[in-house]
This record gives structure tokens, sequence and C-alpha cells, in this order.
């Protein structure tokens, strides 16, 4: 079918726009790796837009000769691995029930306004750190992991998802004698791959960004998560992490050099992570989102 001229102009400009937007969104990335790779002389002297000025690696041999920064990365794989598999897990145990109707599961409309309830209402900041003191997580990877791992918004994708999902499948299972967790760990949970996927990206990057609860709930800075010690080194330069050679060194790189490298090798893994899981990410998100 041949398209009109309107047709085409539109998409000629829609193309024109978005890579546009898209240029703009990637520019940041593009100006911190080259500053991260330009000479501490040409960054202070705001020499660098989107490609190196004087080309040199020493602000990431710095960076990954530094035990501090490597630990609290360390610290955050540790946060992802754990915090994404008890989430998954408890994600999955939590939306199956709820996608039952009412003839099935009859105190399912209960459980479901009071996981809503939680979105919309929460206790607080200080009762949230004093229930988690109270049950001796302060200072543990748990107390990073723990606290958030039942995300409500998960959750209802994960069972509208499995709301989608043919019926008749359930009640062969069931004929050839299956019970529940067969159907939902055996069946359900294959079938779930692209929502399940959806959220595993969303809880990825939650802890992966995260940084705020490792500075109320870490006493020793020696185990903040990686966001929480950028967040000392840059933002509030707390000098107790640097040592006598290390601020010698940042003044031949510049701060502003240091900085780039650091940010850019905390932003690599999800920009790694999320291509590979993109392809997945919308199909579930759409599956997920639409009710019966």
């Amino acid at each position: 079918m041949k398209k009109s001229l309107g047709r085409r102009l539109f998409l000629g400009c829609n193309l024109v726009f978005l890579t546009l937007i898209s240029c703009l969104c990637l520019m940041p990335i593009i100006h911190i790796l080259a500053v991260s790779f330009s000479s501490g002389t040409a960054a202070s002297a705001g020499k660098v837009l989107l490609w190196p000025v004087e080309f040199t690696p020493a602000a990431y041999q710095n960076v990954f000769g530094k035990p501090e920064y490597l630990r609290a990365f360390w610290i955050t794989i540790q946060r992802v691995i754990l915090g994404t598999a008890i989430s998954m897990f408890l994600t999955i145990l939590t939306a199956y029930p709820l996608s039952k109707d009412t003839t099935q599961f009859g105190m399912r409309t209960l459980y479901a306004w009071i996981f809503v309830f939680t979105i919309l209402f929460n206790g607080g900041l200080i009762p949230w750190y004093m229930t988690i003191k109270a049950v001796g997580l302060i200072d543990s990877i748990w107390a990073l992991v723990l606290p958030g791992a039942v995300q409500v918004f998960n959750i209802i994708l994960l069972l509208n998802f499995y709301r989608n999902l043919p019926k008749e499948l359930e009640e062969s299972s069931k004929i050839d004698g299956a019970g529940h967790f067969t159907t939902l760990w055996r069946i359900y949970a294959p079938l779930s791959l692209p929502a399940l996927a959806t959220t595993g990206l969303f809880t990825i990057v939650g802890h992966w960004n995260s940084w705020f609860d490792g500075m109320i709930l870490m006493n020793h800075p020696e185990r903040y998560p990686l966001q929480t010690f950028l967040q000392s080194i840059i933002i509030k330069m707390d000098l107790r992490f640097l040592k006598s050679q290390d601020i010698e060194l940042m003044q031949k790189l510049s701060d502003r050099t240091s900085k780039a490298a650091q940010i850019f090798v905390a932003a690599f893994p999800i920009l790694v992570i999320y291509p590979i899981l993109q392809r997945f990410f919308i199909k579930g998100i759409v599956m997920g989102s639409v009710k019966e």
C-alpha cells in the first residue's frame, strides 16, 4: 500500500523529532564519558564537551585502584543479587493467589485493598527506621534488602499478567493432578517471563540507584553501598574516605575527571543490562497492564 505524502511527512518529522530527543538523552552520558577520559587540566578549564581532550585513562586507574570504591561496588552487587532474588520470589508468591477470583480465594479483595492501602499511606521515616532497628537489621546487608522486598506495583503488574493467561492451562494441570505450587512454578512462572523480566528490571534499577537507605541504615562508612559512597564523596565531599595519596592524585586528575569516572563506572552495569532486558520490557508491561 502506497503511503500518502502527508503520511510520509508525518513519519519523517517523527523520525527527526525522536532522533533529536534521543541525542539529548545521550548527551549527558557521552559528556561524562568524555570528561572521564580527558586530562585534569582540560576538564577543569571546561574544554571538554562530547570528545576527550588530551586522552588519558588515569581517572579509571585511580577508581579501580581504590579498595573503598571496590568494596562499595561489591556491596551493591550483593544487594542487587539478594534483593532481586528475594523480591521476585515474594512477588510471584503474592501475585499468584491475588490473581484468582473470589470463588477460589475468598479473602482476595481484602488482601488486595491492604496492599493498595500501602501505596497511598505509610508509617513515615521514623517508624520505618525504628522497626528495622528493633528487628536487629541495622548495619547489615539485610537492612538494604528486606524492607523493600515486597513492591506492590510489581505485584499488581504480575497479577494482571496472570489473570490474562488462559484458564484452561490451570484446569488442565489440575486434571493431571498438579497442585497450586506445581501449577505456579511449572506453568505460570515460565509463561510469565516477559512480566518477570520487566519487574526484575525495575527491582535491579531500584536497588542499584538507591543511596538514601544506605546513609540512614549503615552506621559504618565501610558498609556503604556504591551510590551512598558516591554521594558521600561527590556531593558531601566527605574526605574520611580519601587518603593523602588519593588527594594528591585527585589534584593531578582534577575533581571533575575523577567524579566523571566514578559516575560512569557506577552507571555502566545498568547501561549493559537494560538493552538485554528491553525486548521483554515493552511486552511485559503492556500485557501486565491490561485488565479483563
